[in-house]
């Protein structure tokens, strides 16, 4: 039997930072993921919107559970002011992607931007923001530990100087961070700064309207920055038309289609999440948590009190149950199992958790 329970608590919503030169397409990127227009007040400032991530098998559960609500799993996109190329400016302005959990750098192919070029340009920017990040901390340092304090006190401060002087002479070299070379003591001293160098990102090439070979771009993504193209001035005319229309055009013009719903996939699987679901009468709903995670975990992503209520979850597979047709033929067939907290979430798990009072 299915416990629902009214989510009223806004789950942790996974954070995308949109970053680019002025005149990349970075806005209407923003504009094609999350339906929203830019709103040109915001041209100094960040603007954030929603956008849903596709799922294909929540029709297949609609017909099964027939639910007065259907809900798809989203992600928060960022939109911050373009970067100048002479770099004025552009420690402010990456501030604002300082919260992002993920980065999709937008490279304009069109304008006749390099890829690898623009790539290595952001990391300077990056590099020279967390760069003032660090001196300036590492100032204010240096006269705290000056004064008498506390044992543990001043030990803090020690472990978090000689963390932030190993961070310095990196950047300084020219190279930038990565979380995983440092030791977690280290880590967990400097984490609050959320160092941009550090953050995982991707590359997004923004083509020409009349750009047919996608593909020749791919040799400039790496499994650390993977890579997706598509041309965004050309889909946003293209979402103007009826599916017919839009066909019959591209067809006519010798154009192809990349499509929002494989571009916000994308996204999602390079910034390291995956989908989950709940389903029943009640409502039909896909979730995002990140690979790898565990059930309480999982749980944690619906709502907060289900982390310390948690007792246990059953869990089928989604192709099991659309294949059967019902929860009483997955049952029947033995291809559900109860799991504890520790059982690792699986892409496609629809999972139904029975939380204590």
């Amino acid at each position: 039997m299915c416990i629902y329970v009214d989510l009223t608590f806004k789950s942790e919503i996974m954070k995308i930072g949109l970053v680019g030169y002025s005149g990349c397409g970075k806005s209407s990127l923003f504009q094609w993921l999350s339906g929203v227009m830019p709103d040109p007040s915001a041209v100094n400032s960040a603007q954030s919107a929603m956008a849903t991530i596709p799922e294909p098998r929540i029709p297949k559960l609609c017909e099964i559970y027939k639910p007065k609500k259907i809900t798809y799993a989203a992600m928060e996109i960022v939109d911050v002011p373009g970067l100048n190329r002479d770099h004025v400016g552009n420690v402010t302005k990456l501030g604002r992607l300082r919260e992002a959990d993920y980065l999709v750098c937008v490279i304009p192919a069109f304008s006749g931007a390099k890829v690898d070029q623009e790539m290595q340009s952001f990391v300077e920017d990056m590099i020279l923001a967390d760069l003032e990040i660090v001196t300036n901390r590492l100032e204010k340092l240096a006269e705290q530990i000056k004064k008498r304090l506390q044992r543990d006190d001043q030990e803090k401060l020690e472990i978090e100087r000689e963390a932030l002087e190993l961070i310095r002479e990196r950047l300084e070299s020219g190279r930038p961070l990565l979380a995983e070379e440092m030791s977690e003591e280290h880590y967990h001293a400097t984490r609050s700064f959320r160092f941009l160098t550090e953050k995982r990102r991707m590359i997004f090439v923004n083509t020409g309207d009349d750009e047919t070979d996608f593909q020749q771009y791919e040799k400039f993504g790496t499994e650390q920055e993977p890579l997706i193209a598509a041309s965004v001035g050309l889909e946003l005319e293209l979402e103007k038309m009826s599916s017919e229309e839009a066909q019959a055009f591209c067809d006519e013009m010798g154009l192809k289609r990349v499509g929002r719903d494989k571009v916000a996939r994308f996204i999602m699987d390079a910034s390291g999440q995956m989908v989950f679901l709940t389903a029943g009468e009640k409502e039909v709903r896909s979730w995002l948590t990140s690979k790898n995670s565990t059930a309480l975990e999982a749980a944690g992503r619906i709502h907060s009190d289900f982390i310390k209520k948690f007792i246990r979850c059953e869990v089928m597979a989604c192709d099991d149950l659309v294949r059967l047709g019902s929860e009483r033929e997955v049952k029947a067939a033995g291809l559900n199992h109860r799991e504890t907290k520790e059982y690792i979430v699986k892409e496609g798990d629809v999972m139904y958790f029975l939380i204590g009072q």
